[in-house]
């Protein structure tokens, strides 16, 4: 398994005054976690990055602070990004203990072909992306498969408790929730409904012609 590392640093701008560490390519970062002093720390942003796109929610980290004897086992816990540059703004580190369990959520990835997308207007409707578990940090999977190669008919479904997980991993999602289930695309036809209303437009043109012979004429309105 590919050791994930981070090397941080510890911070004394906070709040506002952080924007200045940003704008030298440097993202401020909070570590936290159960029976843990929390710490503000600071790392590269560049690094961060690489980082995010290869550990995720769920791979463990390990974090090196400057100064320390040890380094730290993390778990990313939050991510936030400027809305509009999608700049790194700030990013949580969980600190974790390999002998207790931790709750979190774990993507869930569809595998397989189904037989029912065979049948013509039939979809997949992916209804659940992650999955909630609780399990050892050395026991969280990178992501939970899920086979869709059984669902050969309209309104199959696979359910959270069709899911089954390794040894000491506790799902925490209601086993009763569908993952992904077969739906019929409904394709209303448009030419029947244009057909309508074009007569229904031609009765009602009748209908006011029909009227409008019957009507008295401008002069004969006059005349009276």
């Amino acid at each position: 398994m590919q050791q994930l590392e981070l090397r941080v640093h510890g911070r004394k701008l906070a709040g506002k005054k952080a924007r200045f560490l940003r704008r030298q390519g440097i993202t401020p970062v909070h570590l936290f976690g159960h029976n843990v002093e929390s710490l503000a720390l600071q790392c590269d942003a560049g690094q961060l990055e690489q980082l995010l796109g290869q550990a995720g929610m769920t791979k463990l980290v390990t974090l090196k602070l400057d100064g320390a004897r040890k380094p730290r086992s993390v778990v990313v816990r939050g991510v936030q990004r400027d809305s509009l540059s999608g700049q790194l703004v700030h990013v949580d580190f969980y600190q974790v203990s390999m002998e207790e369990k931790i709750k979190v959520e774990v993507p869930i990835v569809l595998t397989g072909e189904a037989p029912a997308l065979k049948t013509k207007g039939n979809y997949l409707a992916h209804d659940l992306d992650t999955l909630h578990i609780e399990c050892l940090p050395d026991r969280i999977p990178a992501s939970v498969e899920v086979d869709v190669s059984s669902l050969a008919e309209e309104d199959q479904s696979i359910h959270v408790s069709d899911i089954a997980m390794g040894e000491g991993i506790s799902v925490l999602t209601d086993p009763e929730h569908v993952i992904v289930k077969v739906a019929v695309l409904r394709i209303e036809k448009v030419e029947v409904k244009v057909a309508e209303a074009e007569a229904e437009a031609a009765v009602e043109g009748e209908a006011g012609a029909e009227g409008a012979e019957g009507a008295p004429s401008t002069e004969e309105q006059s005349k009276e």
